[in-house]
């Protein structure tokens, strides 16, 4: 058994020689990887990505990441294809096939049925003198010098290699799409980026009758019969829909050292002017960046006349988990 000096230097191994292959990719990239990128961008389908084995497990992750960053996609097993889900290709698709070797026979056996179709084929491999190489529209080559497997069998710096090539051209998809932050947050609206980008102030705030509000010659204390009925810790002090100003849980600790007659101080002589406001349809982030900026945990939201809309409040942003 190796000590654990002796494993430390084993995971350096196999880290430098994966890094050594990837950035080999780089060097052999050519014109070819831009010729693939076109077929992919002008594909009216889907891309169709499909390997055996190790190679079938990296052609998951390709197809999902294409299908993530603006590129539709998906996988489909090679064998499976053979007993069925040929149905799956049409021949509006383009095909990106992944295989070390280049001869997979489960890959092999789809190309007379991929060529009926007219599908366009993308190969990954490497071996470029490979029958599947030769057969492809464009060739990707992927090759390693070496796996990281000391028995150079088991595929390590292959899968790294070819994974590393088909984040490339997710990215390089990507960018050329003009795929934006938004539209990831499309591809993903149950993650933090999603609700980030995806949740609005209008959609978390309190609106209507659930809105914290006492005209300007209130007293404080129906003012305070409002911020409890209401729950938030503050009203907004409104004359016909316009916004005067908001009295908050902060505003009351300060009044009460006055010792004021509750039941006939006016809350505009006590409400906090100059609130701090967002127009309706605002990212409920910006929301969250102003109450950390402003040590608030309430903002007034403003539709577009000017009139109140609602207030968003910081157990809301919390709740919908932006942070």
């Amino acid at each position: 058994m190796l000590d654990d000096n002796a494993l430390l230097d084993s995971a350096r191994r196999t880290l430098q020689l994966e890094g050594e292959s990837v950035m080999q990719l780089a060097e052999n990239l050519d014109s070819s990887f831009a010729s693939a990128c076109t077929l992919m961008l002008a594909t009216e389908g889907r891309v169709i990505v499909t390997g055996m084995g190790k190679s079938g497990h990296i052609a998951n992750k390709i197809a999902a990441t294409l299908a993530s960053t603006g590129t539709p996609a998906f996988f489909v097993h090679p064998g499976e294809a053979s007993h069925g889900d040929m149905g799956m290709i049409t021949g509006r698709d383009t095909v990106l096939a992944l295989s070390n070797s280049g001869t997979t026979p489960e890959l092999l056996t789809l190309l007379p049925l991929l060529k009926r179709l007219g599908v366009k084929l993308v190969s990954m491999t490497g071996q470029p003198d490979s029958t599947l190489a030769e057969a492809s529209d464009v060739h990707l080559y992927a090759g390693v010098t070496t796996e990281a497997c000391p028995l150079d069998l088991a595929p390590t710096s292959s899968t790294t290699a070819a994974l590393a090539m088909g984040d490339a051209l997710a990215i390089a998809l990507l960018e050329s799409r003009g795929f934006t932050a938004e539209d990831f947050a499309f591809s993903h609206p149950g993650g933090t980026l999603g609700k980030r980008l995806l949740l609005r102030v209008d959609d978390l705030m309190a609106k209507g009758n659930d809105i914290p509000r006492v005209p300007s010659t209130a007293t404080l204390a129906e003012a305070l019969m409002e911020i409890t009925a209401k729950g938030l810790g503050m009203t907004v002090i409104s004359d016909d829909g316009q916004l005067m100003g908001i009295f908050t849980d902060g505003d009351l600790r300060r009044a009460l050292d006055e010792r004021p007659n509750i039941n006939s101080i006016s809350i505009d002589t006590l409400m906090t002017v100059g609130a701090a406001t967002l127009p309706a349809g605002h990212l409920a982030a910006e929301a969250m960046h102003i109450m950390e900026q402003r040590r608030i945990s309430s903002i007034v939201v403003m539709d577009e006349r000017d009139q109140i809309a609602g207030v968003i409040h910081l157990m809301a942003l919390l709740r919908a988990g932006i942070s």
